[in-house]
């Protein structure tokens, strides 16, 4: 084999190497950037409004998004070019990683539709509240009438 032949390997290797290392640190900066669980599971809210609009401000995955788009272009390109060895273990880390960012845009939309609802709902039960008080007041008007 020829010097060059060598030298090509080598470089090849190198490359291989690289874009793994970049493969490994676009996934990690992926899981760095999505919410903390302490941040969708407390809360400091007074209501149940609060609580919606703080768990829908944390249910964002930020830019674990672009992160995981970053690892999948360079792992697709490592392995159309052949370049890893063994990459089922960063196949699967990448499916991890997507698979958490769609539950966090799941939960997101279900929080969104929920705290688009609550207040209707409670404005519902309000006038339904006046509506029974009404009835009650006027019930015991007619009982001391009758009295």
């Amino acid at each position: 084999m020829s010097q060059t032949a060598l030298d090509n390997d080598e470089l090849f290797g190198e490359a291989a190497n690289e874009m793994r290392e970049d493969v490994e640190a676009s996934l990690a900066e992926a899981w760095d950037a999505l919410p903390e669980s302490d941040d969708v599971w407390e809360t400091d809210a007074d209501n149940v409004l609060g609580v919606l609009n703080g768990l829908k401000s944390a249910l964002d995955a930020g830019d674990a998004e672009d992160h995981l788009r970053d690892a999948k272009k360079w792992f697709t390109m490592g392995q159309r070019a052949d370049a890893f060895d063994d990459a089922d273990d960063l196949e699967a880390e990448i499916e991890a990683i997507g698979e958490a960012i769609e539950d966090i845009s799941a939960a997101g939309e279900q929080v969104g539709e929920l705290t688009a609802t609550i207040p209707a709902l409670r404005g519902t039960l309000e006038e339904a509240g006046v509506d029974e008080s009404e009835a009650e007041d006027e019930a015991e008007d007619e009982a001391e009438d009758e009295e």
